[in-house]
Order: structure tokens, then C-alpha cells, then sequence
């Protein structure tokens, strides 16, 4: 008898544990597939380079301007979280996104970059860093996110309000992130539903809005040749739509940012080209600015 329960005992633990590493299983991350087309084309020895006609709302009115999409494939540190410079077993390639806008208000300029940086190695998680410069003519304003046990951020401001901050948040997903996500998978592992999104730095920044996640809903439809992203944050009152071809490697065509009541900022695509512009610096490729449309 003693056996027969030490058996059952034992038959139900195994089981328990059975469960427990299904259940593990199921909700582990899935782990990044780079197929033949993505390696083919991101890894050349060249950037992507898409310029955007760009009407941008500030301060109530909409200024005339131009946005730039560079995206990337290099080396990462993982514990300084920076560009690598030599080559090593322990870095992590990433998929490197510079977003550029230059506009003007008035008499003075606005140059606002993000930049974001996804790994294409291991399990599909977070953006390892995300940062944002603002720079016009009243100040600057800098803001970086690192991916380590939680979010740790820093916020760098001429407002007095605003800088010197350090903050840790739960992690989230990232809007910034998004426009890497589409690169490297198109619509397969984008967001759906109600979820808890950090609003992207350039937006926090510019409305002055608390650095956290917020409730936001997304959703994903097809129309013509486009797929189009939506996310609405309706406590903020804002709504971001970005339009994408449904093949690879899913060019952003066009996105708007409405944020009620104003008119919303739109982006529409001039051209897409690869180039090595870091080999590019000399006056004789001034000509390749007129052909980017910048």
C-alpha cells in the first residue's frame, strides 16, 4: 500500500511539473527568425535611407519640413548598452533606426532625432536603448532609455520642470520600438488590442507629458497594397497611424500623429535608397542630398 502511494505521489508531482513547463513554454518569448530575404538585404554593407515630405504640427500650425528614416544593421555592447567597435562573439547584432525630422517655426529651427535599437539576436523582448534629442533655439532637451532589470531613464532638459530626472519604469512595450518591429517581421508581431505603451520620447518631449506607459489600443488592418498600424491613447488624445507594404521588406509609405484638436502631422515618402553614406562625406556626393529630396 505504501508503494502504491509513494507511486501515486510521485505520478502526481511529474505531472505537476509537466504543466508547469508547458505553462513555461507557452509563454516564453519567441525566439527571432532572420530568413534569407532579411539577411540578403540588411546585411550588405549598406544603410536604408527613406526621406518623407513632412508637415508637422507645433504650436497650432503646420510647418513645412522633411523626416528621414535610416535604418541599420550593427554590432552592440550589451552591458554598455553602445555600439561596438570591434567585432566579438558577445555582441548583439541590432537593427539600428535614426529618426530625423528638421522643420522650421517662424524665424527658428526645430531638429528632432530618435533613435532605437532592437536586437536581432536571442528572444524577442524589448528594445535594448531608445534616445531623443530635441534641439531649437529656446535650449535642448535629451532623453535615454536603457533595457536592464527594469527601464532606467534619464531626461536632460533646459526646462526647469523637467531636467534633471531619473526614472525606473515597469517594462512596456515602446512605441519607438514599433518601427522596428515592422521592419523585421511586417504586421506578424505588432500589438493588438488594449495595451500599456510608452508614447515615443519625440512626443513626451515636445507636450511635456510624464515619461510612462499609458493605455493605449492597437489594431492592424490591410487596405490596397498597405498594411496600416493604428495606435489611440485616448487620455492623451492622440492617435498614431503608420502605413506599410504588406511584402518585405515593409517600406513605411506614409504615418500621421493626431493629437485633438489640431491638425495632425503627415509624413509621405519621397524615395527609398541603400547607401554607404558613412564612406559618403566627401563635397562629390553633395549631389546624392538632391536625389534624396533633402
Amino acid at each position: 500500500m505504501k508503494k502504491i502511494l509513494n507511486h501515486i505521489a510521485l505520478s502526481f508531482l511529474l505531472s505537476i511539473n509537466l504543466l508547469s513547463c508547458q505553462e513555461t513554454t507557452k509563454n516564453k518569448p519567441k525566439l527571432i527568425e532572420l530568413n534569407t530575404d532579411f539577411k540578403n538585404y540588411w546585411y550588405q554593407g549598406k544603410a536604408e535611407i527613406s526621406t518623407y515630405q513632412l508637415s508637422q504640427n507645433r504650436y497650432g500650425e503646420l510647418r513645412n519640413g522633411t523626416a528621414t528614416l535610416i535604418y541599420v544593421t550593427e554590432d552592440f555592447l550589451p552591458k554598455k548598452q553602445v555600439k561596438a567597435d570591434n567585432t566579438s562573439p558577445n555582441n548583439i547584432p541590432v537593427l539600428k533606426l535614426n529618426s530625423v525630422k528638421k522643420f522650421t517655426t517662424g524665424v527658428y529651427p526645430y531638429s528632432i532625432m530618435q533613435s532605437s535599437f532592437f536586437p536581432l539576436k536571442g528572444e524577442k523582448k524589448h528594445a535594448l536603448k531608445t534616445t531623443a534629442s530635441i534641439q531649437e533655439w529656446c535650449g535642448q532637451t535629451f532623453m535615454q532609455l536603457n533595457n536592464k532589470k527594469n527601464f532606467e531613464i534619464d531626461i536632460k532638459s533646459y526646462f526647469a520642470s523637467e531636467g534633471d530626472q531619473k526614472l525606473s519604469l515597469q517594462k512596456n512595450i515602446l512605441e519607438n520600438e514599433l518601427w522596428n518591429l515592422i521592419r523585421m517581421h511586417g504586421d506578424k508581431h505588432l500589438p493588438e488590442g488594449e495595451i500599456n505603451c510608452i508614447p515615443s520620447f519625440e512626443f513626451l518631449r515636445l507636450k511635456h507629458k510624464k515619461a510612462q506607459s499609458y493605455k493605449a489600443t492597437a489594431s492592424l488592418k490591410k487596405e490596397d497594397s498597405l498594411n496600416i498600424f493604428t495606435l489611440t491613447y485616448p487620455e492623451l488624445k492622440r492617435t498614431l497611424k503608420i502605413s506599410f507594404q504588406h511584402l518585405f521588406p515593409y517600406i513605411i509609405e506614409n504615418w500621421s500623429e493626431e493629437i485633438t484638436p489640431h491638425q495632425p502631422t503627415i509624413a509621405k515618402r519621397i524615395t527609398t535608397k541603400l547607401l554607404p553614406y558613412w564612406n559618403q562625406n566627401s563635397n562629390k556626393f553633395t549631389h546624392l542630398r538632391s536625389e534624396l529630396g533633402l
